[in-house]
């Protein structure tokens, strides 16, 4: 498949630990988050660019070729991205440069599952002449994830010799830098100034990085490649790069398990899903997206069916959902786990929902094993559910109508979140309508647990469609009792009200029923594009068209008309629903509205959908090139939505649990409950 030769395209590889490479597929960097090595300290969290890029020259017959280029402030130098002749990305990035007399040399990138560590792989394509030498400059920056770095006097340049391997740590408070290689290693620290970064400009960030250099590497390309791994100073990494291990034995022993491991994925969403699911050091977590998300709660419980359930990785589900109850408190589930001094966020009254939906989905497709981890999940399902309807955070609670209220001044609980400066865009204070549906859906859960729960879901479901519907405009209201005002009422045209007929086991409103096809009418007639549904209807106050500008104008477009890939999963449900879900319709479906976002594998984010996009024509991806819950609901679509008949993955019949927790178990008081 041809791929873009553009700064457009961007390419991932992701080591299954929450750190990555990536970059254009020009070569060019334009964020500050491309790098050739960028690592997590504390896996998923405290992630360090260490490795930004590479300075490449090839030296042959008494000339020097330059392979790749570098964006300075006011030039683009040197000129070796005119000699890229093409780029493949499968299995993974492989950049193929023009030589004058014909021949070629390729750059390969390859991170392994599993290891803080990139392979470079150079191979000439043709035969060698005799005096071929590539120089190779690492450009380190080694500085937070979100940082930059600017030239100064306090770095350590000394390096560390051990055998095969150079360790650099310029910077006291980042890890350090360990090269390996079979080249000639030439002391020669040296600042290179005035990168800039273009699509930090765009986004009105600071964009202008220098970056040090502490050596040149010398390779001997007579036997017609040439290789080395830079990585993370970690044990994990020792082990395999201790002395007297050869680098290059390493490495191919390294790149080939890896080519095995990419070649087990039935497809290439697989393997897409595969690089938001990492080991934490508390066990599995989900990235919500890269290239700067972390743990997210919120975007973890809706990645996790698609990633994960659609996949048949239930085990792994499990000890994502396992680890995420350990967070518990309150009766809450966190919707952000700070990193480095950053505190842990409880602002989201649907994420804890989505925690026990999900919980309860997994729990009916999958015999979960007896013991502590399964009674926690359960005890955590219970708790929240439990607290909800005493009253938790934020004006959380269920009201004497049965429906779920959320809401406090200058705070923002939905997955509706931004915030210019201090004050919420959308903060839908009072009854939101995807919180009902998550509450009956939640309470539909909890109910396989202690049946107590029944009535709550019951009730809820009563109270939905009175005070929700509305007649002349033919769909639901998003919010009801504004700000906790009785009766008042936001009748926004929006997708959450998709979430009442799809995205969720069940529906709240029964499918075969007029108003049920009004909304998925109204939905597509309005919001649907084809790169998910707009957040905001297009006739309606405040809409905005294009996610651009600085912070605070892209933050106040977020949720104002900005397509949200994701939503692609609940409305295709939702209108499969509506029209009985045979197999004329999933074939239709299929082509209406799973093949427009298919074809955005093929740029973008290569191999991936971006987290949102203007709502506007043409849909211009933005955000974040690579988002778990984009990919997780196109999978879920795929594979289970639209899937034809025969090979559907039907939920397992629900198994009795071996656990021994009691039926009407009791749900657990964390400290601050």
């Amino acid at each position: 498949m041809r791929v873009p030769l553009d700064t457009d395209t961007e390419w991932l590889e992701a080591d299954g630990l929450g750190g990555f490479a990536s970059g254009t597929t020009l070569g060019l960097r334009t964020r500050r988050y491309h790098a050739l090595l960028l690592c997590a300290a504390r896996p998923p969290a405290e992630r360090f660019a260490l490795v930004a890029g590479l300075e490449v020259r090839l030296r042959a017959s008494g000339r020097e070729v330059p392979l790749g280029a570098q964006r300075y402030v006011d030039v683009v130098h040197p000129d070796g991205h005119r000699r890229l002749v093409d780029v493949r990305l499968d299995p993974w990035p492989a950049f193929r440069y023009a030589l004058d007399d014909g021949r070629r040399l390729v750059e390969e990138r390859i991170v392994p599952r599993g290891l803080p560590l990139t392979i470079v792989r150079w191979r000439l394509e043709g035969a060698p002449v005799g005096d071929e030498r590539l120089l190779v400059r690492p450009l380190l920056a080694c500085r937070d994830l979100h940082g930059l770095l600017r030239e100064h006097a306090h770095l350590d340049p000394r390096p560390s010799f051990h055998g095969h391997v150079v360790r650099y740590q310029p910077h006291a408070g980042a890890p350090a830098v360990l090269c390996a290689s079979e080249g000639w290693v030439r002391h020669d620290p040296i600042w290179y100034r005035g990168f800039l970064y273009d699509e930090e400009r765009r986004r009105g960030f600071d964009c202008v990085e220098d970056l040090w250099s502490p050596a040149e590497i010398a390779f001997d390309l007579s036997g017609g490649s040439a290789e080395a791994i830079f990585a993370m100073d970690a044990p994990d990494v020792w082990r395999v790069l201790e002395p007297p291990s050869r680098p290059s034995i390493v490495g191919s022993r390294l790149l080939e398990a890896e080519r095995r491991r990419r070649e087990a994925f039935p497809t290439r969403l697989h393997r897409a899903a595969d690089a938001y699911v990492v080991r934490g050091e508390r066990g599995t977590e989900i990235v919500a997206g890269y290239p700067w998300f972390g743990s997210w709660g919120r975007d973890t419980f809706v990645a996790l069916r698609g990633l994960l359930l659609a996949t048949g990785r239930f085990d792994e589900a499990f000890d994502v959902l396992a680890r995420w109850a350990d967070t518990i408190d309150g009766g809450m589930i966190p919707n952000f786990l700070g990193e480095r001094g950053e505190p842990t966020a409880f602002n989201a009254a649907d994420a804890s929902l989505w925690y026990v939906v999900a919980a309860g989905e997994l729990f009916e497709r999958w015999p979960p094993p007896a013991g502590p981890r399964t009674r926690r999940i359960r005890e955590a399902m219970l708790c929240i559910v439990e607290t909800y309807r005493r009253g938790a955070r934020f004006g959380i609670r269920v009201d004497a109508d049965g429906l779920l209220a959320a809401g406090a001044p200058g705070m923002q609980l939905t997955w509706m979140d931004a915030r210019v400066g201090s004050r919420p865009v959308t903060p839908r204070v009072g009854k939101p309508v995807e919180l009902q549906a998550l509450w009956v859906a939640a309470c539909d859960a909890a109910a396989r647990i202690d049946a107590r729960w029944e009535s709550a879901a019951r009730r809820a479901r009563a109270a939905f469609e009175p005070r929700f519907w509305n007649e002349a405009l033919g769909w639901l209201h998003d919010v009801v009792d504004v700000d906790h005002e009785p009766g008042r009422v936001d009748p926004s045209l929006r997708p959450n009200q998709i979430f009442a007929v799809g995205g969720l086991p069940r529906p709240l409103l029964d499918p075969r029923a007029e108003r049920a096809r009004r909304i998925v009418e109204a939905v597509e007639r309005h919001l649907w594009t084809p790169l998910g549904l707009r957040s905001l209807a297009s006739f309606e106050p405040g809409y905005r068209g294009r996610y651009e500008g600085g912070a605070a104008e892209r933050d106040g477009a977020y949720h104002q008309g900005t397509v949200w890939p994701w939503l692609t999963g609940p409305f295709v449900e939702a209108w499969l629903r509506v029209r009985g879900d045979d197999e004329a319709s999933r074939e239709e479906a299929r082509r209406r509205f799973v093949a427009p976002l298919h074809s955005r594998l093929d740029a973008g984010g290569w191999g991936h959908v971006a987290e949102i996009a203007d709502g506007d024509p043409p849909h211009t991806p933005r955000g974040a090139p690579f988002q778990a819950w984009s990919v997780g609901e196109l999978l879920r679509l795929e594979f289970e939505c639209c899937a034809p008949r025969a090979v559907f993955r039907a939920s397992s019949p629900a198994t009795p649990d071996a656990d021994p927790s009691p039926q009407g178990a009791t749900a657990p008081q964390s400290p601050s409950a």
